[in-house]
């Protein structure tokens, strides 16, 4: 199983929206994903339609209680894609966690072994704890959704310096896939002088498919459905496509072909 962390400091750039289509268009395209909610708010788990009355497992008892993975995990309504939702005891792992031996690699041990999906993506809460710790230790590689704004560079150039960390303490094999740029405006001219300074900076590392700033991604969540089942013809979900066939081409090979 591939293992994408889905991961940015900096909230409000579009990282669950991106967690939530790009899951749904791999599912559509016959891969078995699996997407963890590691965010307390819990917004990946409301936006794929798991209400929270329905959340009996969680990734906190995955992480604090080591709960079997496969009691965790809960089917979508959409063919192919498996969760395992968030609560809001999440937000107490990072206390829970701090005096625990192997408080970095619970979640990677918890993975082990899973041979039931193709890929998994673990949406990861705006702030670099022990939660999004956990994720990039257990990752194979690293997806950045970035804003076309100036702050949002701030924040990555800081992500960086986090992944390089990761990478030579706790998982040197922890790769970056991508950056996709979320929110793109071009009516606006920072949109494009920020987008042509990220590709000028990371060249082929940022990924041609861009995602729009679109009503229909914003709406979609409020009926608990990704924006490709709630309108699959809108510019942002056809971005979302786009962008999931771009990232297939660049995951490690490690799944037989469909």
């Amino acid at each position: 199983m591939i293992r994408v962390a889905i991961a940015n400091q900096k909230g409000g750039v579009g990282k669950t929206t991106t967690a939530i289509n790009i899951a749904t268009a791999m599912a559509a395209t016959g891969w078995k994903v699996l997407l963890i909610d590691l965010d307390p708010q819990g917004n990946a788990s409301t936006g794929i339609g798991i209400p929270a009355a329905a959340r009996e497992r969680s990734s906190y008892d995955l992480l604090v209680d080591q709960a079997p993975l496969a009691e965790c995990i809960q089917p979508t309504r959409i063919p192919g894609l498996d969760v395992i939702p968030a609560t809001v005891d999440l937000s107490g792992a990072e206390v829970e966690l701090v005096a625990v031996d192997n408080r970095t690699d619970r979640l990677r041990q918890a993975l082990t072994g899973d041979a039931g999906h193709d890929v998994c993506f673990i949406d990861c809460p705006p702030s670099l704890g022990l939660l999004t710790l956990n994720a990039l230790c257990a990752a194979d590689t690293l997806l950045v959704p970035l804003q076309c704004e100036f702050f949002a560079l701030e924040g990555l150039s800081q992500l960086l310096q986090t992944v390089e960390r990761v990478q030579q303490r706790f998982n040197p094999s922890l790769g970056i896939v991508g950056i996709a740029l979320t929110m793109f405006d071009r009516r606006n001219r920072l949109t494009d002088q920020v987008a042509d300074d990220v590709r000028s900076c990371l060249g082929n590392l940022v990924f041609d498919a861009v995602i729009p700033r679109n009503v229909r991604l914003s709406e979609a969540p409020s009926h608990g459905l990704p924006a490709l089942v709630y309108d699959h013809t809108c510019v942002g979900s056809r971005a979302y496509m786009a962008l999931a066939r771009e990232l297939i081409t660049r995951l490690p090979e490690k799944r037989k072909a469909a």
